[in-house]
């Protein structure tokens, strides 16, 4: 086992999900805390009110397509411990690292995992457990799992002495 795991509900999406569905664009003018409220706006709505945190998104291909959008913070401010995607958009896949929020790409996510099912990951070992059968996926590269345990890259950069704290002197 490695350093970086979580475990969690899942909660299922399909393909294509976009991030002007994740993030809506009149959220966008809202504080953080607020905009969480209104995720998947369009396509589940109410979503926000029943996640839990440690809970962990999974979805089908192409999850993230879209604009570049502060997604990741909004999963976090609602305490989702992970995503997990058939495929991810590159761009969002990286702004999930940069933000801290661990992102996994399992080949047939969705026909493996259903919502509600109990899931166990290890990034850094590449394996998912899920109904007591286990999965494995390409681990997370230890200069990825090094982003994320710093709490994402402003953290890694802050720590590192090469950028000054958010509000800090």
């Amino acid at each position: 086992m490695s350093e970086l795991q979580v475990s969690g509900r899942a909660w299922v999406f399909g393909d294509g999900i976009n991030t002007d569905d994740m993030y809506p664009g009149f959220a966008m003018r809202l504080p953080l805390p607020e905009a969480a409220q209104h995720m998947f706006h369009a396509s589940r709505p109410g979503w926000p009110d029943l996640v839990r945190p440690g809970d962990i998104v999974v979805a089908g291909r192409n999850f993230g397509l879209g604009s570049s959008r502060p997604v990741p913070l909004l999963f976090r401010e609602l305490g989702v411990a992970a995503l997990v995607a058939e495929q991810f958009n590159s761009l969002f896949f990286r702004n999930c690292i940069n933000y801290g929020l661990p992102a996994a790409t399992l080949p047939d996510a969705t026909k493996l995992i259903s919502e509600g099912d109990h899931i166990e990951i290890d990034f850094g070992g590449g394996s998912l457990e899920s109904g007591g059968r286990r999965h494995t996926f390409a681990p997370l590269p230890e200069f990825l799992r090094s982003v994320l345990a710093a709490g994402g890259l402003f953290g890694q950069l802050e720590a590192a002495g090469k950028l000054r704290p958010a509000g800090g002197k």
